[in-house]
C-alpha cells in the first residue's frame, strides 16, 4: 500500500470518468429503435454498435492493467479519457451505422485504458481494512451507471436526438480530465514485459466466438460463405481461447493472464460471478426496452423512467452495503443479491403480456435495484482483498475483463435468442434478414407473440445470474486484515508467493 494523505479526492475524480464509460455500456439500449430508424438499419447491425464497444473494451483490458503498472495509472487513465472523449464526438457525428460501429470500437479502447486504473488506485492507496467503503463507492458507481444509462439515454433521445447520448460525454470528459490531472497522485511504477501472442490469441478467440453467436440467426446457424459455417466459427473461437490459456500456462516470461491469481478461491469465484453479472446486466435491457417501446408504445424517456426504481434503490443502498462488507461475510450479501436479481428478471418475464398494467413493472424494477446494490461491492472486495500492490493492475485487469467478457457474450446471446424466439412466435413477421425490423411501431396483431418472445428471452439472463449465485455460495471467509498484509509483503515487490497460504486453502 502506498501512503496517500487524502485518497478520497483521488477516487472521486476517477469516479467521474468511470461513471461515464460504464454508462456507455447500456445507454445505447434505449436508443436502439431510434438509431435503427435514423440510420435505416436493422436490429442485428444496431446490436453490433454495443458489441463492438464491448469487444474493444474487453479484449485489451489484460494489457491496459499492465500499462498502468508500467507507466503509472494516472498517465494511462488520462490518455484513455482523451481517446474516449474524442471517439464520443465521432460517434455523434456518424452518418451511417458502419461509421458508428467503428467509432464505438475506438471508444471501447479508450474505456479499456481507463477502467483498470480505477481499481488499481483503490487497491494501492487504501489499506485493506479501509477498502470496503472505497469499493462501496466503486460498486455504487458501477451499479448506478449501468442502470442510469438507459434513463439518461431516453431523456436525451426524446429531447435532442440519439446523437446526444454520445455528445454529452464531451463536456463530462473535459471535466473528468481536469479533476484527474489535479487530484490523482502519481504512483510508483513497475517494469513489465508484454505478451503480444497472448493479446492476438485472446482477441481472435473472442471475435470468432462473439461473431458466431451474434450472427448465427442471420445465417440460420448454417453456412456463412464457402466452407465457413456459424458453428465452425464458434468452435474455432473456443479452440483459440483454449490455446490462449495453454500459452499463458507455458509462458515462462510474464504472461498476459497471471494464472497463479486463480489459486485464490475467492478471486476465482468472484471472477466467475462478475462474468454472470456482466452478461445479465447487458442482456436484460434489450427485451425490456423493445417491449416497452414497441408493444406498450412508450417513448424512450417513458421506457427509461420504468427503470428509475432500479437506479434510485441501487444508488441509495450500495454505499450502505459497502460499509457492511468489512463487517459481514461478503458471501451472504452477494449470494442474496444475485438470487434476488434472478427473481426480478423471472418476475418481468411473467408480466410481459400486451395488457398487463404498466405500473406493475415498477415492482420488479425496484427489486432489481435492491439486488444490484448487494452485488458490486461484495464481489469487487472479495476479488481484490488479497492482491499485492504489484499485482493490483493485473488483478484489476482480469476482474474487469471477465465482467466485460460476460457483457460481450450477453449482448451476442440475447440478440441471437431474440431473433430465434421471434422466428418461433412471429414466423410471418420474422421473415426479414434480421428477424426483427420494426423501427418505431408494431402492428397490434403482433403484440401477443412479440411479448411472449421478449418474456422468453429475458429468462436467459435470469438463468445465467443463478450461476453467479452458485459461485458466491462457495466464497471462503475473508482472511483477517493482518494476514492479508503479511501476504502482500511476503516477497520483494509485494508479489504473492506461489506457496503462500491463500483463502483457497482456508476452510470456509
Amino acid at each position: 500500500m502506498e501512503h496517500v494523505a487524502k485518497p478520497w479526492p483521488a477516487l472521486w475524480s476517477l469516479v467521474v470518468g468511470f461513471f461515464m464509460i460504464l454508462i456507455d455500456t447500456t445507454i445505447v439500449s434505449v436508443a436502439n429503435p431510434k438509431i435503427m430508424e435514423g440510420l435505416r438499419t436493422d436490429i442485428n447491425a444496431v446490436i453490433w454498435v454495443t458489441s463492438a464497444y464491448l469487444l474493444a473494451y474487453a479484449v485489451p483490458l489484460l494489457v491496459t492493467g499492465r500499462l498502468g503498472d508500467r507507466f503509472g495509472p494516472k498517465r494511462i487513465y488520462l490518455i484513455g479519457l482523451v481517446v474516449f472523449t474524442l471517439a464520443s464526438l465521432w460517434c455523434g457525428l456518424s452518418a451511417d451505422v458502419g461509421m458508428l460501429i467503428a467509432a464505438r470500437a475506438v471508444q471501447g479502447f479508450g474505456a479499456a485504458l481507463m477502467t483498470p486504473q480505477t481499481m488499481a488506485v483503490i487497491t494501492r492507496v487504501f489499506p485493506p481494512d479501509k477498502r470496503g467503503p472505497a469499493m462501496g463507492l466503486w460498486g455504487a458507481t458501477a451499479g448506478v451507471a449501468m442502470l442510469v444509462g438507459p434513463i439518461l439515454g431516453g431523456v436525451l433521445v426524446d429531447s435532442l436526438g440519439w446523437e446526444w447520448i454520445f455528445f454529452v460525454n464531451v463536456p463530462v470528459g473535459i471535466v473528468g480530465f481536469v479533476l484527474a490531472w489535479r487530484l490523482v497522485p502519481t504512483l510508483s511504477v513497475h517494469s513489465h514485459t508484454f505478451d503480444i501472442p497472448g493479446v492476438l490469441l485472446s482477441a481472435a478467440g473472442m471475435f470468432l466466438l462473439v461473431f458466431g453467436i451474434q450472427e448465427g440467426a442471420t445465417y440460420d446457424w448454417g453456412t456463412i460463405t464457402g466452407p465457413v459455417t456459424v458453428w465452425g466459427l464458434i468452435i474455432a473461437g473456443i479452440v483459440v481461447l483454449g490455446l490462449f490459456v495453454l500459452w499463458q500456462a507455458l509462458n515462462k516470461g510474464e504472461p498476459l493472464l497471471p494464472l497463479h491469481l486463480f489459486r485464490d478461491r475467492n478471486f476465482s469465484l468472484a471472477n466467475t460471478a462478475i462474468t454472470t453479472v456482466g452478461f445479465t446486466m447487458t442482456a436484460m435491457a434489450l427485451p425490456l426496452v423493445f417491449y416497452y417501446q414497441l408493444v406498450r408504445g412508450l417513448t424512450p424517456t417513458q421506457s427509461a423512467l420504468m427503470l428509475v426504481p432500479m437506479a434510485v434503490l441501487a444508488g441509495v443502498l450500495a454505499p450502505v452495503v459497502g460499509k457492511l462488507v468489512d463487517r459481514v461475510n461478503p458471501r451472504y450479501i452477494a449470494t442474496t443479491g444475485l438470487l434476488l436479481m434472478a427473481v426480478a428478471l423471472a418476475w418481468n418475464a411473467l408480466l410481459m403480456t400486451p395488457d398487463m398494467s404498466i405500473w406493475m413493472f415498477l415492482l420488479p424494477s425496484a427489486l432489481t435495484g435492491i439486488a444490484s446494490s448487494g452485488i458490486w461491492a461484495p464481489l469487487a472486495t472479495t476479488a481484490t482483498r488479497n492482491l499485492s500492490p504489484r499485482e493490483a493492475g493485473a488483478g484489476a485487469g482480469v476482474y474487469n475483463t471477465t465482467r466485460l467478457i460476460g457483457s460481450v457474450l450477453g449482448s451476442a446471446a440475447i440478440a441471437a435468442l431474440i431473433q430465434s424466439r421471434l422466428a418461433a412466435e412471429l414466423p410471418a413477421a420474422a421473415a426479414g434478414s434480421s428477424g426483427m425490423e420494426f423501427a418505431g411501431t408494431l402492428p397490434p396483431a403482433l403484440h401477443a407473440g412479440f411479448s411472449t418472445a421478449m418474456g422468453q428471452s429475458i429468462l436467459l439472463p435470469a438463468a445465467v445470474v443463478l450461476l453467479g449465485a452458485a459461485a458466491a455460495v462457495f466464497f471462503a471467509k475473508p482472511r483477517p486484515v493482518e494476514q492479508a498484509a503479511e501476504v502482500s509483503v511476503a516477497q520483494p515487490g509485494g508479489e504473492l508467493s506461489p506457496d503462500a497460504p491463500t483463502s483457497a486453502s482456508r476452510p470456509s
